[in-house]
């Protein structure tokens, strides 16, 4: 049997998204600030074209993705594997099966930068690697918010630009203020 065949993808709405193992993983594989409030999240899933996938081996849960997709470029935008998945070969399998869906088109993410002196450096640049080995490729553009420092990756034949970057932050912005408010 193959790897890939030993995972499963479940396209996650707004309803789904309630699921609690995919809101406690969301909320403990990301540091906070790099967090959208989880309600805020489930309210954007209508307004932006978001593929949210839970991804399974068997019945066991082991994690998360979201990739925005726009026509300038397919951002993926989070991706986390259960702490008890981790180190068995489900983020690699996970990330083939995104990376095999947006073949030919432009993917891209941003990751704590490995260049940035910080208290989690080494993990910063074990992920980093982990993206290289898997066919991204580091852009060289790099971004701080709140005091932290994020590098661009893409898909390792696309062309991403500064430009580029921008008018993903800007889509995200007009998803923002389309979003349904609390009543």
């Amino acid at each position: 049997m193959s790897g890939e065949s030993m995972i499963r993808e479940v396209r996650v709405d707004s309803d789904a998204a309630l699921m609690p193992e995919l809101r406690r993983l969301y909320e403990t594989a990301f540091p906070v600030e790099e967090q959208i409030p989880y309600p805020d999240l489930v309210r954007l899933l209508p307004v932006m074209p978001i593929a949210y996938s839970a991804w399974y081996a068997g019945d066991s849960f082991v994690g998360l993705t979201l990739v925005c997709e726009w026509p300038t470029a397919n951002w993926f935008w989070y991706f986390a594997v259960a702490d008890g998945m981790r180190g068995r070969g489900y983020g690699s399998m996970v990330l083939k099966a995104v990376m095999a869906r947006y073949s030919g088109r432009v993917l891209v993410l941003d990751i704590e930068s490995p260049r940035q002196q910080c208290a989690n450096l080494e993990q910063r640049r074990r992920r980093h690697a982990f993206y290289l080995r898997h066919g991204l490729r580091d852009t060289g553009l790099e971004r701080t918010f709140s005091g932290v420092t994020y590098t661009m990756l893409a898909s390792a034949d696309s062309v991403f630009t500064d430009s580029d970057y921008e008018r993903l932050l800007a889509e995200l912005g007009r998803c923002w203020e389309a979003m349904p408010r609390k009543e």
